[in-house]
């Protein structure tokens, strides 16, 4: 998979892209993520790529121009007017205004071969861009942060994880909190006291199809008790 990042603060990227699981990937060859400096295209000698809005208002808007200009030098050609669109790739904006970003919806982005990020900053983009340049919209949560870099490093980190050889055990990615909208069982390691605190007998039994349904009950209850809304979810799935 190949994911282009289209921003004014590509050094922002580095040291998430440069450490841990991301950087493996890329040393796998797994994954390639290129960071794109937005100003590189803003057709201005000062490199400005905003401008104020019209009808005024607080603040600066991208403008339409770079964004489109960057775009269409990744895929090399033309987005709009001609409306040409590639299935295998996909054009996200991260935006207050997008879909909650949530496992489902990272899964969903799997099957393409190149996806561009867009990530915004001071009052967003030219409404055009939203209309006729992003094919997605996703948002991380409802609050405010000072750009879309942050959105974009949650959603690579989610998905570049779950590309199949990313993780070497990867089990332990399908039973994550989540699948089959249930959070996480409780787990524990050595040592088994810790000041008077014992790990749970049935997990030193050796019975693992105790231990397996001992996981899915403290699955359910955790859920049911920290997150009522993915509860009723799963309750949901399990009618239908």
């Amino acid at each position: 998979m190949i994911i282009d990042v289209i921003t004014i603060f590509p050094q922002m990227f580095k040291p998430i892209l440069e450490e841990s699981i991301i950087k493996r990937a890329q040393q796998k060859g797994l994954v390639r993520i290129n960071l794109i400096n937005l100003r590189d295209y803003s057709g201005d000698p000062h490199r400005k790529v905003d401008g104020s809005p019209y009808g005024g208002g607080p603040g600066m808007v991208f403008k339409c121009q770079p964004l489109f200009s960057a775009v269409e030098d990744v895929l090399k050609y033309k987005v709009y007017p001609k409306k040409r669109r590639d299935t295998t790739k996909r054009i996200i904006l991260f935006t207050p205004k997008g879909r909650l970003l949530n496992q489902e919806l990272v899964k969903k982005f799997l099957k393409y071969q190149r996806l561009i990020l867009l990530a915004p900053r001071y009052e967003g983009v030219d409404e055009r861009v939203r209309k006729y340049l992003a094919e997605d919209e996703i948002s991380i949560g409802d609050y405010v942060l000072s750009g879309g870099e942050l959105p974009c490093m949650v959603f690579i980190d989610c998905l570049v994880r779950l590309l199949p050889g990313v993780v070497s055990n990867f089990s332990s990615v399908k039973k994550e909190s989540f699948q089959d909208y249930l959070l996480d069982y409780p787990v524990y390691t050595r040592p088994q006291n810790f000041r008077g605190l014992m790990v749970p007998k049935i997990l030193l039994s050796g019975d693992h199809d105790k231990i397996e349904k001992w996981r899915i009950k403290k699955a359910e209850e955790l859920t049911k008790k920290l997150r009522p809304d993915l509860w009723k979810k799963r309750v949901y799935s399990r009618k239908i």
